[in-house]
């Protein structure tokens, strides 16, 4: 549905919705709904058992809470972005760390769990998700790590930021990559077996002085076969090697496929939903309808008139 927020009947339509509503769900700078006469003080009142859930970047307070920002500034001072990338500058991880796993998700996972409590209080309640702050908790292994002291402030160091040659990427004779994240010593040793690399020829795993002599004989080898050979190699294998696929190929991998992962709707390849559940079905994306279709019914229907 659509509502014009700058005129005095779209934000009437607002309440009127909201005060049959089980979320409300909004992205604004702090204070903007406030102003508009749609703040959380008003939409409880409309409704108390009203899950008023509010998506920012710096969140609701704080000295940044009313500047600008993207994905990258919010990994940037949270120090997630410092912590990715080889050693000569941090690596810009799409916007799937930020935007996505420390924002949506957590703005969901929010959402749900007032849901839950809402059950036991009857009431609703504000929920305040930053990206700022779920991009830290994403983060808490590297700072429990860091706070035992396994973990260093210098990139490419640690077990699984690239500095291992058993955890990394390795170019193949085709230009393509193979992934190798062959971390547990069982899982090692089948690698070194698809390899036809002899243990003993080898530093000791956990050597950090070894690690590159290993990369280097593993560099070597990886580059005397095309990604697709060495994905066949192996495939049967728990040496937990994968070939580094394109969107374009990952929607045709067999493994993907049998799932149904990736859905194809309306002649787009997109994500289908998740998780799974065992009773509830999820529906399957069939294309955005676009806003204002069947306004007056939908109206209709969610107020009753």
């Amino acid at each position: 549905m659509e509502a014009d927020l700058k005129t005095e009947s779209g934000r009437e339509l607002v309440r009127a919705l909201v005060s049959k509503a089980d979320v409300f769900l909004e992205g604004f700078r702090p204070g903007v709904t406030e102003r508009l006469g749609f703040g959380p003080d008003v939409c409880t009142e409309l409704n108390s058992r009203l899950i008023y859930a509010r998506m920012t970047g710096w969140g609701q307070d704080g000295p940044l809470a009313q500047r600008a920002g993207h994905d990258i500034t919010y990994l940037a001072l949270t120090g997630v972005l410092h912590a990715i990338g080889p050693a000569e500058k941090p690596t810009v991880p799409l916007n799937l760390v930020g935007d996505f796993g420390g924002g949506s998700m957590f703005l969901i996972l929010g959402i749900v769990s007032a849901l839950y409590e809402r059950e036991r209080s009857g009431t609703g309640q504000v929920v305040d998700a930053a990206i700022v702050d779920g991009t830290s908790v994403l983060a808490q292994m590297m700072w429990s790590l860091r706070g035992s002291g396994q973990w260093s402030d210098s990139r490419a160091t640690n077990l699984l930021d690239g500095s291992t040659p058993f955890y990394d990427t390795y170019e193949c004779s085709d230009g393509k990559f193979v992934a190798v994240g062959a971390l547990e010593p069982q899982f090692y040793a089948a690698l070194l077996q698809g390899l036809d690399i002899a243990p003993e020829s080898l530093p000791d795993q956990m050597d950090r002085s070894g690690w590159p002599t290993i990369r280097e004989r593993f560099t070597e080898a990886f580059s005397s076969r095309t990604r697709d050979a060495w994905a066949a190699l192996f495939e049967s294998t728990d040496a937990c090697v994968a070939p580094v696929l394109s969107p374009a190929e990952a929607a045709l991998h067999p493994h993907l496929a049998q799932r149904g992962t990736l859905v194809e709707a309306d002649g787009i390849v997109q994500a289908a939903p998740a998780p799974r559940f065992s009773r509830s079905m999820t529906v399957q994306p069939s294309g955005a309808r676009p806003p204002g279709v069947d306004t007056t019914a939908v109206t209709k229907d969610w107020l009753g008139d």
